[in-house]
């Protein structure tokens, strides 16, 4: 008998931040979809630190967010603690972080995706893949179900054959108290595809009620929160505090005894680790110069004992662990909760992926997470998204949803992962976008919510905001650019912030644009703060112009440039292209173009061994 006697639209395989974002984005937009997950309790599971954003994946939240997809709204809802990370920086650098309850934020998305139309959720776990040909029909689960989908998304993240490591001892898992998943890598293999190895890491859980704070660096949120969802989640009233600790020489003895049989030495780990979020040993022996290292103690929720010790990921041995945190000034009577360990998992080189991440290889069949070689919750989040969108539209035999590098954050990360690839757990970075000026946390919804509002993703009431948000800052800077204001009126205050006074009247947006003053000291000027009441300018509106006014020279730079770039991404090359055919351009570009077969000469032109007169050469071909 066959449980679910009727075929899927889409099928989701993983309940992570990947899976739960392309079972949303993919029921949202009218495809019946189902989940699957080995357990309903762990759906979207912080496995790591319990915090969404930081530098670049906060803007990757809030285009998420704007796009219409939930990270946003639950990280809102769960929040403990919120940073605005470099403030003292220009805007494009600022980036939103929260601190977040761990089990509330699992449980908060689970709600989310009960209320979702046109989706099922099922607890098994998958184990096989079911093809026609080149085209996938269905999975294969461990209770012997055979359930067939028009679409599969494949949103495995680390149980793919993953393997644990705690010193000399090593089993089966994806994650702590968790099995692997097994034979999905197989049948994909089978296929022809092209696998490997990559490992991340976790530090300890402790017990608060054995830390002594006082010896701690506190670590208070900002006084003026902030939040993720451009919708009308609340601000936080109360904050928890985290805390900085410092690891010592002493400490860094205790933890080389453990050396020999660290998994990382011995060699049993093959796998390539995340090059930004090394573990504690390999931070003491890549500086060793450094006689300390920072530990962020961060609280796992409102009402919990449980503490994440970020900064001490580690595979040692646990009692090495254990002995060497003891160390740490305020863990001298530390009690674990559980020990930090390693785990190595399957992944498959996102090169083999279109820009909607379906695969090349299998029609119907997309891939978003840590398969494709990704680390962090927001960067796996933003590729199930996008694969939950290109699935369903594809279904409706709608044109693609591809968001391009001047787009997005989301753009410029599968761009890089389909075009160059990785070798390592790729992370997000500010320095990853060229046009970064462009691509801030503050104007994401002005960026995309209208892109997502024309495929029907993005709600009314997210468009209606934007355009209002639009309207008013359009207005605000033209009332700046329009109004004059006497020497008699501004010069007091430009002396007081140490700036040239004026000799006559002058437009307001020019002096607004000098560096020494802010936007308090503009709501200062005659008229100003009678236009923000009488117009209902909000701090968004405000923030807005203010950005605008300041870096309106940027902006337009960064414009122009995008405009450029754009010339190449309009002209495309046709599917299959042989481009062993041109003679003329190197061998390492034919072999690259070939392997890659990029759908633009822009996208061509950032591959990693095509020149610019390979690219020339190209445009030639392309009646260019």
């Amino acid at each position: 008998m066959n449980l679910f006697e009727s075929t899927y639209d889409v099928i989701v395989v993983g309940g992570g931040h990947a899976g739960s974002e392309a079972a949303a984005a993919a029921a949202n937009l009218g495809s019946r979809t189902l989940l699957i997950t080995m357990s309903l309790q762990n759906i979207a599971q912080m496995s790591c630190n319990p915090a969404m954003g930081g530098i670049a994946k906060g803007q990757i939240v809030r285009e998420i967010d704007a796009l219409g997809g939930f990270s946003g709204i639950v990280t809102d809802k769960t929040a403990i603690q919120f940073k605005m990370l470099n403030k003292s920086k220009g805007p494009a650098m600022w980036s939103p972080r929260a601190q977040s309850d761990r089990m509330r934020f699992a449980e908060e998305w689970r709600l989310h995706l009960e209320q979702t139309e046109n989706l099922d959720m099922f607890q098994d776990s998958v184990n096989g893949l079911i093809f026609e040909g080149e085209r996938i029909v269905g999975v294969r689960t461990q209770l012997g179900l055979n359930i067939y989908s028009r679409t599969v998304i494949v949103t495995a993240g680390t149980f793919l054959n993953g393997r644990i490591h705690i010193g000399e001892k090593t089993f089966g898992g994806g994650r702590a108290g968790e099995g692997a998943s097994k034979g999905i890598t197989e049948d994909l293999v089978a296929k022809g595809f092209e696998a490997g190895r990559m490992k991340t890491g976790t530090p300890p859980r402790v017990d608060a009620r054995s830390l002594d704070f006082t010896r701690m660096i506190e670590q208070p949120g900002d006084e003026v929160t902030s939040k993720f969802s451009y919708l009308d989640t609340e601000k936080l009233k109360e904050q928890r505090s985290c805390y900085m600790a410092y690891t010592s020489p002493e400490v860094h003895e205790l933890l080389k005894e453990g050396f020999e049989n660290s998994p990382m030495y011995t060699g049993r780990i093959k796998g390539v680790g995340p090059r930004y979020c090394p573990s504690i040993e390999d931070k003491i022996d890549r500086f060793a110069s450094k006689d300390r290292h920072q530990i962020f103690v961060e609280p796992e929720g409102w009402n919990t004992t449980e503490i994440y010790v970020n900064g001490f990921s580690t595979s040692l041995p646990h009692e090495v662990q254990y002995r060497a945190l003891k160390k740490v000034a305020g863990f001298e009577n530390v009690k674990f909760l559980r020990f930090g360990y390693a785990i190595e998992y399957d992944y498959f080189p996102p090169t083999q992926l279109k820009r909607t991440l379906e695969t090349k290889l299998v029609e119907n069949l997309y891939f978003a997470g840590q398969i494709n070689g990704t680390t962090g919750y927001e960067e796996a989040a933003a590729q199930g998204l996008m694969a939950g969108i290109n699935a369903a539209l594809k279904l409706r035999g709608d044109s693609p949803f591809i968001l391009k590098r001047d787009e997005a954050y989301i753009g410029v990360l599968i761009d890089d992962l389909i075009t160059k690839g990785t070798e390592e757990p790729y992370r997000m970075f500010t320095s990853r976008a060229e046009y970064r000026t462009l691509l801030r946390q503050d104007n994401a919804d002005l960026r995309l919510t209208p892109r997502s509002f024309e495929i029907g993703l993005a709600s009314k009431q997210r468009m209606d905001r934007v355009l209002e948000k639009q309207y008013k800052t359009d207005l605000f800077i033209k009332f700046l650019k329009e109004t004059s204001i006497l020497p008699e009126e501004v010069n007091p205050i430009l002396e007081e912030k140490e700036t040239a006074p004026i000799r006559q009247s002058m437009k307001m947006f020019k002096i607004a644009s000098r560096p020494q003053l802010n936007f308090d000291d503009v709501k200062r000027f005659p008229k100003v703060n009678d236009f923000i009441v009488e117009n209902n300018i909000d701090e968004e509106v405000l923030e807005q112009t203010e950005i605008h006014v300041k870096y309106s020279g940027y902006i337009e730079k960064e414009k122009n440039s995008a405009d450029k770039l754009q010339r190449l991404e309009n002209i495309k090359i046709p599917d299959n292209f042989n481009y062993q055919k041109i003679q003329s351009i190197s061998f390492e570009a034919r072999e690259k173009l070939s392997k890659i077969q990029p759908s633009t000469i822009s996208q061509a032109s950032r591959i990693s061994g095509v020149s610019p007169s390979d690219v020339s050469v190209l445009l030639v071909y392309m009646g260019r």
